[in-house]
């Protein structure tokens, strides 16, 4: 079933990921979005908005040679936060763009031979333009598999659009958010989706979706073992949204769009026959049985 203009924005709310990139046209609240989700949490959030003149070392830090001291003092960039929020990620240069691969992977940053941590927790909400539209640099695709969920918010529906309109004008509602958690109570909830239960038999079918987007005919390169991580860490963080302590099926079907459409390369043929991604992922999950929980592992 088609997903609301708000139930889209609900679940970016409700995923507990180390990185979501949101792609649609300007204009639909992606960056609005991400900087309720910020205020939210009670993080402390940084956002750089991603020009062409910004340069890798404004988010990695540099070191400045101070004269008093007679040595070089590193200064933090903007990746020095809680949540990082990167707008219109794709408007700057692949070379600043890649500035984030290290942190997003290991959270950590390494600067003139030094490496250094990233706070805990860290997060990086991205925005971007699509592809082709003025202006835009393609990130890498490194980058865009390190992105945990892609989400598309497309154009609100009449009800949501209508409320828009009759608050327009009244200042910005981001500004009466306040926080709901604290960083102890994000950090404790991470500890607890990470003891989230799967069985062997789950585990075995997350596998056989990610390895069908590499043999599908349609689909020129598949998902990386990195979807297949993500996939289980989405999964844990949805059931647990549930009130439940372990995974089923449903929890991997309602999380698998958002882990692999931005990691799905369409081929010649998927693009001759007019296939979208949703086509070929209805496709997947066809072919890949549903394991029946009550069976023996």
């Amino acid at each position: 079933m088609e997903l609301t203009y708000v139930e889209k924005a609900h679940n970016v709310l409700n995923e507990v990921n180390k990185a979501v990139l949101g792609e649609d046209i300007p204009g639909v609240g992606k960056t609005t979005l991400a900087t309720a989700f910020s205020k939210a949490m009670g993080l402390e959030s940084r956002r750089v908005q991603f020009t062409p003149d910004v340069m890798p070392s404004d988010l990695t830090g540099f070191s400045v040679y101070r004269r008093e001291e007679e040595k070089f003092v590193y200064q933090e960039g903007s990746i020095f936060c809680n949540i990082l929020l990167a707008d219109e990620i794709n408007r700057t240069s692949p070379k600043t763009q890649s500035a984030l691969l290290e942190v997003m992977e290991e959270r950590k940053v390494s600067v003139d031979g030094v490496t250094r941590d990233a706070p805990s927790p860290f997060l990086v909400i991205a925005t971007q333009n699509p592809s082709g539209t003025a202006g835009t640099q393609l990130l890498p695709e490194a980058q865009i598999d390190r992105f945990m969920i892609t989400l598309t918010l497309g154009y609100p529906d009449y009800l949501s659009e209508l409320e828009i309109a009759r608050t327009a004008g009244s200042g910005s509602r981001n500004d009466n958010i306040q926080p709901v958690i604290t960083k102890e109570d994000f950090l404790t909830m991470q500890q607890q989706i990470h003891e989230t239960y799967i069985k062997d038999i789950v585990y075995d079918y997350i596998i056989k979706l990610i390895s069908a987007t590499r043999n599908h005919p349609y689909i020129e390169r598949g998902a990386s073992p990195r979807a297949t991580i993500a996939l289980v860490k989405t999964s844990k963080a949805y059931a647990w949204l549930q009130g439940r302590d372990y995974v089923v099926p449903a929890d991997i079907i309602a999380q698998l769009p958002f882990v692999l459409f931005h990691r799905m390369t369409l081929n010649m043929s998927a693009r001759m026959s007019g296939s979208k991604r949703q086509d070929i992922l209805a496709d997947i999950l066809k072919r890949v049985p549903q394991p029946y929980l009550g069976a023996k592992q």
